[in-house]
């Protein structure tokens, strides 16, 4: 998958860092190696249960793949960041994670972007609740808004665009170094809506 990216608090520099380097290279890898065709054969496969299964949108292929690959990598996945039974829910969860560098894919409703912020800086920092978890810098990686369009995502879906404007806002409370990924649209097909049945829809590949 191509991306752009943006770099919060000197990131980009961060991770060429010898702590970083290594791990972020496997990141950059595993997302860079995801082809349009893997994509398809994704969403596709989500077909063999029945055409009432395909999603509506590739945001599932993409998680899937994501998380495949990083796990063979080595990277945890769903990790807490504190170690107290009261945060231990799906909120205080990390999608990955891996010696200094936690990940948030967030392909989510926008009313929680600027919570997918917060929690790599969490992971980061110290904090009274005991942690599970210590990194020292986040990367959230999103769809941009062609990639949240040719993708088939929800309307409500935060995006790429809308991250990086939360960042000035939230500049006192985001403390760590964020590495924001922002996902461009595949490059041989969209996803077009199909009404399969009156409350369902799924999502049709279209090559261009």
């Amino acid at each position: 998958m191509r991306f752009d990216s943006y770099s919060f608090r000197h990131a980009s520099t961060i991770l060429q860092e010898p702590e970083f380097i290594a791990l972020y290279g496997e990141l950059i890898n595993v997302i860079e190696g995801i082809s349009d065709e893997h994509i398809i054969n994704e969403h596709n496969a989500f077909g063999e249960m029945g055409e009432d299964r395909i999603p509506k949108s590739i945001s599932k292929s993409i998680n899937n793949l994501l998380k495949q690959r990083l796990l063979e990598q080595g990277w945890s996945s769903e990790s807490n960041i504190f170690q107290h039974n009261d945060y231990t829910g799906d909120a205080w969860r990390l999608d990955f994670a891996k010696q200094s560098i936690s990940v948030e894919v967030a392909f989510n409703h926008s009313t929680v972007t600027a919570w997918n912020l917060i929690k790599p800086v969490l992971a980061s920092e110290l904090n009274h609740v005991q942690k599970a978890i210590q990194t020292r810098i986040g990367v959230i990686i999103t769809a941009t808004k062609a990639m949240k369009i040719a993708g088939g995502f929800d309307g409500a879906v935060g995006y790429y665009e809308k991250y990086l404007e939360h960042l000035a806002p939230l500049r006192n409370l985001l403390t760590v170094p964020l590495l924001i990924i922002g996902l461009l649209p595949p490059e041989t097909f969209i996803i077009e809506d199909y009404q399969l049945a009156p409350r369902k829809k799924i999502g049709r590949v279209v090559m261009l």
